[in-house]
C-alpha cells in the first residue's frame, strides 16, 4: 500500500498517511487534530543494476561530414 505524506498548515508537522491508491486525494487529518492539512509532492527513484558482465556496447564513431552523416547535400 502506498504512503502518502502530508503537512499540516496549522502546526507545520509533515505526516504519512498508508491507503490504497484509490484514497489517494481524500483528506487527511493531522496526528495533533487539525484538518487543515495539505498533501505533499513526493518522488519516487528506482535504482537499477549495473556493471556486472554485461558485454559494454558502443557506437561507431560517425564518417565523412557534411550536414548529411557524409551524404551529398545539393
Amino acid at each position: 500500500m502506498p504512503n502518502y505524506s502530508f503537512r499540516c498548515r496549522s502546526c507545520g508537522d509533515t505526516f504519512e498517511v498508508n491507503r490504497p491508491m484509490a484514497e489517494s486525494s481524500d483528506p487527511a487529518s493531522c496526528p495533533n487534530g487539525h484538518d487543515d492539512t495539505v498533501k505533499l509532492l513526493t518522488t519516487f527513484a528506482t535504482v537499477g543494476r549495473g556493471g556486472g558482465n554485461a558485454p559494454q556496447v558502443s557506437a561507431p564513431p560517425p564518417s565523412g561530414g557534411g550536414c548529411c552523416g557524409g551524404g551529398c547535400c545539393g
